[in-house]
């Protein structure tokens, strides 16, 4: 038998004669007890409800007896035989030798085992076999055999983890990793308050269809149902967020359900939940990792002949159609630019298509709706023929359903969701424009938009100076703040917005180039950007198309103050963030709602710390600017801090 290891656990000095503590050997917390003269060592945790001995006290009993009280409910344990006196469970605790050498109290320990693969483990590995990469969570009493085999697979160089400070920030980042990638994220939870914080950052993902694990501890079996601590029902509170959500239990096929788990996050671009009650995690298992091999298929769809047919005939006969693209556009990018240049197609975006075509391009016209430019409302108005790939037609966008319409969707559901269209097209958006362009002829500038889209650019980039130019001595112009960020943010960031008067004017007065740029899209949720940008900061991380790319952050100060102490989670983890906050001490937003339905302006100032000293403060980089004259230098120095950086920019709420 292997020799005895003896671990160094505390100072004699620190523990008084009649007092019990709390040591730590190796990763085992062990109860050291000081009595009559005597060393005494037995495990920390209490076998009714693992209530930590180290923390409770030295009780007398009748023949003046020592016994071990537990601090939670009250049971006795003898220091030296770990047995109760009677009416408990007879099993007892396990004992470790103890010596004091020299002023200092070692405890010896056996040699640690082997480690035993569990249930955790062998769903861990399935998803890493699916392909999750990074977790974001917080570790906590019902979670912590899961989270030791996460931890596992984080040493073995397979995962990644972030710790959080709320749980909805972790659901948000994972949301944003979702769809930055199309790959899920997973965040890692408690029971109760820890799995309802993640909802709304659950919902934002379902919404937008962005794939996301949602790993959730749970209470033990046997205090699951009568209403134990924490104990709710968290099957039925994930039920309508989660496209799939099941508890694991004993007698499930635990890697099964971890691949359909996976599966259903990755093909229904979906929440998926896992419920892992405390004494599930640990028993063991040699059940085989899942995997994707043999379950997942090709999904192209292509138009059918007779749509194909019709929608050519539409666009021959159009004299002024429009694209109109829609954040489903996104991974056909380079085919859709392609058919609207061989067409001679002015493109309009929805927000959340913002930046699929860059702005600078000859057949871009903007953004449509209210975070829009008149461009795009001026040539949507004029058309003649929608030609709508991947939109939603939300009612935020401004889509006019009165024009002849041609909607695409991969997503049938979606053709036609609010009204009918003339003709709705199922069908991949990329599969559908290459086989529109190789079908058409080369149109070029039909009949002149593309150069009448030049003059109209030209224009409102004249009327975008003379906004900037704005001042009322109350804080710096929006318009201005864009307009230095179109120069100085990289062609490659990616840029998380938030909600609110800020992202308006993001939407309105910033010009693309080539950034992604992630949005609470349909959910509109503020708070959203900060964590946001923590995960498209680990999916650059994780993803060798994404390494290297700038992550920006752009929220207001209500929004910043939804997350903020996240700034020291990208402190602790050395992110590469730059947040821009516009301050201007209100949800002005909701305050220009207000005046707009003539309603007094009530309860919308907000009473904000200096969040520029805040960063310092955190470990970061803090800048405060007032003066528009000040915006390069600060913008510019914090997106080359390696590291997080804010800028926090004084504004004026009216000028937007």
């Amino acid at each position: 038998m292997a020799e005895r290891e003896w671990i160094r656990v505390a100072d004699e000095a620190v523990l008084p004669d009649g007092r019990v503590m709390t040591v730590t050997a190796r990763a085992r917390d062990i109860c050291l007890s000081h009595f009559d003269g005597q060393w005494a060592a037995m495990d920390n945790h209490c076998p009714h409800q693992g209530g930590p001995l180290g923390e409770g006290s030295i009780e007398r009993g009748a023949e003046g007896r020592c016994w071990i009280r537990c601090p939670w409910h009250g049971w006795d344990f003898d220091p030296l035989t770990g047995k109760p006196p009677g009416g408990h469970e007879d099993s007892g605790q396990t004992l470790y030798p103890v010596e004091v050498r020299d002023g200092d109290v070692f405890i010896g320990l056996e040699p640690e085992p082997e480690h035993q693969r569990t249930i955790s483990d062998a769903m861990a590995e399935t998803f890493v076999a699916w392909g999750v990469k990074r977790v974001f969570g917080m570790v906590g009493h019902s979670n912590l055999g899961l989270a030791d085999a996460i931890r596992r697979r984080v040493i073995d160089g397979e995962m990644s983890y972030i710790g959080i400070r709320h749980e909805g920030a972790a659901a948000f980042a994972a949301s944003a990793y979702g769809k930055l990638t199309g790959r899920p994220a997973a965040c890692l939870t408690i029971a109760g308050p820890g799995a309802t914080n993640l909802m709304t950052g659950l919902w934002d993902a379902k919404v937008d269809r962005a794939p996301v694990l949602a790993l959730t501890g749970q209470v033990q079996t046997q205090v699951l149902g009568p209403g134990a601590f924490q104990d709710i029902d968290l099957r039925s509170a994930f039920e309508a967020v989660s496209r799939f959500s099941q508890p694991v239990l004993p007698s499930s096929n635990h890697t099964e359900l971890a691949s359909i788990a996976c599966k259903t996050a990755l093909v229904e671009r979906d929440v998926a939940n896992l419920i892992f009650p405390d004494d599930v995690q640990t028993p063991p298992s040699d059940a085989k990792a899942g995997s994707p091999a043999g379950r997942l298929g090709r999904a192209t769809v292509k138009p059918s002949d007779a749509d194909l047919e019709a929608a050519l005939a539409m666009i021959a006969k159009a004299e002024r159609p429009v694209v109109v693209l829609g954040y489903g556009a996104l991974e056909a990018r380079e085919g859709l630019i392609a058919m609207a240049e061989r067409l001679g197609l002015p493109v309009l975006t929805t927000f959340k298509g913002k930046g699929i075509i860059p702005d600078s391009h000859p057949n871009a016209a903007g953004v449509l709706g209210r975070s829009g430019t008149p461009i795009a409302s001026w040539f949507m108005n004029e058309s003649d023929l929608l030609i709508c790939l991947g939109t939603s037609f939300s009612n935020h966008t401004g889509i006019a359903p009165y024009k002849p319409i041609i909607q695409v969707d991969f997503e049938r559901m979606q053709l036609g969701r609010f009204h009918p269209v003339t003709l709705p097209i199922w069908s991949e958006i990329g599969a559908f424009c290459a086989a529109i362009a190789a079908a058409s002829p080369e149109r070029g500038d039909r009949p002149g938009q593309i150069t009448e889209l030049a003059g109209r650019w030209e224009a409102w980039r004249a009327e975008k100076r003379g906004r900037a130019a704005d001042d009322r001595g109350q804080g710096v112009n929006s318009a201005v703040i864009f307009d230095v960020m179109t120069d100085l943010v990289p062609d490659d960031a990616v840029i998380a917005v938030d909600v609110g008067n800020n992202t308006y004017s993001f939407g309105r007065y910033f010009e693309t180039e080539g950034q992604r740029v992630l949005m609470s899209g349909y959910l509109g949720s503020i708070g959203f950007a900060f964590p946001a940008a923590m995960g498209a900061w680990a999916a650059t991380r994780d993803f060798d198309e994404y390494r290297g790319r700038k992550v920006v952050s752009i929220s207001g100060d209500g929004g910043f103050g939804q997350y903020g102490m996240e700034f020291t989670t990208a402190v602790k983890y050395n992110m590469d963030i730059t947040h821009i906050l516009l301050n201007n001490n209100e949800l002005g937003k909701i305050s220009k709602e207000q005046r707009t339905g003539a309603w007094e302006t009530w309860e919308t100032s907000l009473h904000n710390p200096s969040f520029a000293t805040f960063a310092r403060l955190c470990g970061g980089q803090g800048t405060k600017v007032t003066q528009a004259d000040d915006l390069t230098d600060a913008i510019g120095a914090a997106l080359v801090f390696e590291g997080p950086s804010l800028v926090e920019i004084m504004t004026d709420a009216q000028l937007v």
